[in-house]
């Protein structure tokens, strides 16, 4: 599916699901064709970040050495003025925007990057007279509270009061890319992406961690046997550089998800049980409020190994608020593209706490409380 004669821009290649959609398509034969968005004070060391990032996914050493510091185009979506003149944005024919301010935290820069710099950049890339596709990596969980499942992909997104500010951001750029003249704007928008198939979490920790607390605690804020809708990030680079450079879809607006394969909280925690060789107690788990989660504190330090009680009681409030929305994000306009349905999340649950031994809860979190 590598495109003719064609440049990729990938935005976001230091991070997590863009640095595993670059692996995937250098491991694929396009390293030559790459060009990325770094954030740097000049090409060389941009060039070792994103070098850096593929690391984290076992990119082979001689793989990595191909790149070179004439792909590295130096720019922010925070300030796309910039990057927006360089000429080499010309001759792009296909662009895989990965770049967020992530957090799930009150980041001053998730408006400006998420929505102000993102659609600049959109507008900017629509001027190019041979852009082909211009794929936006949103969030699945841009729906908002509220809908019923399986939630379909629809264009229209009501005004709910998000649970975070992320997610409303990247509804909202959503909402002004899609009126962009001119740009080939196709939306992928993925569910949970929690670790890889076998790396684990060595490639991040993001939310992992959250279901390590819940079953150490032997709390949830749903139903043990809800379910939630979690994908690998191997499987969501592969989807992406398949909605990215197949030459017609059938649509413009895609979740990436593990639709009816979403797994209970029941699953979860017998796959927890057995990679630690321990009886499963998923009958004795209790269903608690978020009011409730404060009175949990004095269990943090004993069952956590942390002392951070005001953190964790956020944290835990939020991530429990996502698990009553209980959505599985349905994914047959992916299939019907000609993905393979996606892994089940307890298959490689494992992989994920042995990639995480060492590492403390704190530690753990980093990656969604920047």
């Amino acid at each position: 599916m590598q495109p003719s004669n064609g440049k990729i821009l990938i935005t976001g290649g230091t991070g997590f699901i863009g640095g595993a959609s670059a692996t995937h398509a250098i491991q694929n034969g396009q390293g030559p064709d790459l060009l990325f968005l770094v954030r740097a004070p000049d090409p060389e060391q941009g060039l070792e970040r994103i070098r850096e990032s593929l690391g984290l996914f076992e990119l082979a050493p001689e793989l990595l050495q191909t790149l070179s510091a004439d792909q590295i185009l130096l720019g922010d979506l925070a300030s796309p003025d910039v990057f927006v003149d360089d000429p080499r944005l010309d001759s792009v024919t296909h662009v895989l925007n990965c770049a967020a301010v992530a957090s799930f935290g009150d980041h001053p820069g998730i408006w400006p990057v998420n929505v102000d710099g993102t659609v600049a950049f959109a507008a900017r890339m629509a001027r190019v007279a041979g852009m082909k596709r211009f794929l936006h990596v949103g969030t699945a969980m841009a729906c908002g509270p509220g809908r019923v499942s399986p939630v379909h992909e629809l264009w229209e997104l009501d005004d709910a009061e998000h649970l975070v500010q992320y997610t409303s951001s990247k509804a909202e750029a959503e909402r002004q890319m899609h009126k962009i003249p001119g740009l080939p704007l196709v939306v992928a928008r993925p569910s949970i992406v929690v670790g890889h198939t076998t790396l684990g979490c060595k490639p991040s920790t993001s939310i992992f961690w959250v279901f390590g607390a819940f079953y150490k605690l032997q709390h949830v804020m749903c139903d043990i046997d809800d379910t939630v809708d979690v994908i690998p990030v191997d499987y969501c680079a592969q989807a992406l550089m398949t909605l990215l450079q197949k030459a017609d879809l059938a649509a413009d607006l895609y979740h990436i998800s593990a639709g009816a394969r979403s797994s209970s909280y029941r699953d979860i925690e017998n796959a927890f049980a057995a990679a630690y060789g321990e009886a499963t107690q998923a009958d004795r788990f209790r269903r608690i409020e978020d009011k409730d989660i404060p009175a949990l504190a004095p269990e943090f330090k004993a069952k956590l190994g942390i002392p951070n009680r005001r953190l964790l009681v956020k944290a835990l409030k939020l991530y429990g608020g996502f698990s009553v929305l209980n959505y599985q994000f349905d994914n047959q306009r992916l299939i019907n593209e000609g993905m393979d349905l996606p892994p089940v999340f307890p298959s490689y649950i494992k992989e994920c706490i042995n990639s995480t031994n060492g590492l403390t809860l704190i530690d753990q979190m980093m990656d969604d409380f920047k």
